[in-house]
């Protein structure tokens, strides 16, 4: 933007956006539903330079200088809001697990966007995250995955149906698009997490470029349905989680989440493999069988037992 201002030094914003779970089975790059996880990440407009500090989950594993991920997000937002800092303090406190399927980098990046749009201007019942508006803050997070559902849920809360326009003139960026889904207040989510990582590069490879259309149309049905079982009607999760499109092929490159996948599913539970994994999760409004559970714990796996998440916060603890 041709006019700016600077963000005054020593304002600081503290942020707190929720996990996410994306595809929900059928809604592939689609369907997204905030957890009720959440980091925290406090930035600070400072005189120079850049001091990153990150604890809790990847404090070992990211970088803590401009290629953060948050630092990036941070940068975008300020430019887009038309506003610079001499400097920046970032503190990351995370609980996200990284990797996992549960939306650690779309809430990176929202927590970064919206940090800088708190810093320009304070937020409002209107705009919640500040200076941008909500569309807004979805398309520059999602600019960073190539895809909206994980960051269109971090940042509304709650469910989400997600879409992408690919413009015609091939040189323009897409357009991330959401609206938000309401949840019922049955449902409770139950993630059961493997101890290792899953890169979502590599599990996309296994997915085949064709796919039939009796799958497609399969896929299309329930993920229509989701919406519905997942704000009013829940007793038809089971059957709105299905899918034919990715969970099959993932299931030679994630074997224990497929084990799970299909051990919970045979026991009626509407279980289904969250993003790209090796997270599986469970969304209905009857508990989890502790025993299984407990099973789970035993073979190391850790177990998450929360409900849907709310939309991003965003505070101005110091202007």
């Amino acid at each position: 933007m041709a006019d700016t201002r600077e963000v005054a030094v020593g304002r600081t914003v503290t942020v707190t956006v929720p996990a996410s779970s994306a595809n929900l089975g059928p809604g592939f790059d689609t369907l997204g539903l905030a957890i009720g996880l959440y980091d925290e990440v406090e930035v600070e407009a400072t005189d120079a330079g850049l001091d990153v500090t990150v604890s809790g989950e990847g404090e070992d594993e990211v970088p803590l200088d401009e290629r953060h991920l948050v630092v990036r997000a941070v940068r975008a937002g300020l430019r887009e809001a038309g506003v610079t800092v001499r400097g920046l303090k970032i503190t990351c406190r995370n609980v996200i697990p990284h990797s996992r399927g549960l939306g650690s980098s779309a809430a990176a990046a929202v927590a970064g966007v919206v940090a800088a749009s708190a810093l320009a201007g304070d937020p409002t019942p209107e705009r919640p995250a500040g200076a941008l508006d909500d569309a807004t803050v979805i398309q520059l997070a999602a600019s960073f995955e190539g895809h909206p559902d994980n960051a269109a849920a971090s940042v509304l809360g709650g469910g989400v149906v997600s879409w992408t326009n690919i413009p015609v003139d091939g040189r323009s960026a897409p357009e991330y698009r959401a609206v938000g889904v309401p949840v019922h207040e049955g449902v409770r989510a139950t993630a059961i997490i493997p101890d290792f990582h899953a890169s979502t590069e590599v599990v996309r490879r296994v997915l085949p470029s064709d796919v039939s259309h009796l799958d497609a149309r399969f896929n299309v049905s329930r993920a229509a349905l989701l919406p519905v079982a997942l704000s009013r009607q829940p007793a038809l999760l089971w059957e709105a989680t299905r899918d034919r499109l990715h969970q099959p092929y993932r299931a030679e490159v994630l074997p224990v989440s497929s084990e799970w996948v299909n051990r919970l599913r045979n026991l009626d539970y509407p279980a289904f493999l969250s993003g790209a994994g090796p997270t599986v999760m469970v969304l209905s409004t009857e508990p989890v069988d502790p025993a299984l559970l407990d099973e789970a714990r035993g073979r190391g796996l850790r177990v998450l037992e929360t409900a849907a998440g709310d939309r991003v916060r965003v505070t101005v603890t110091s202007s």
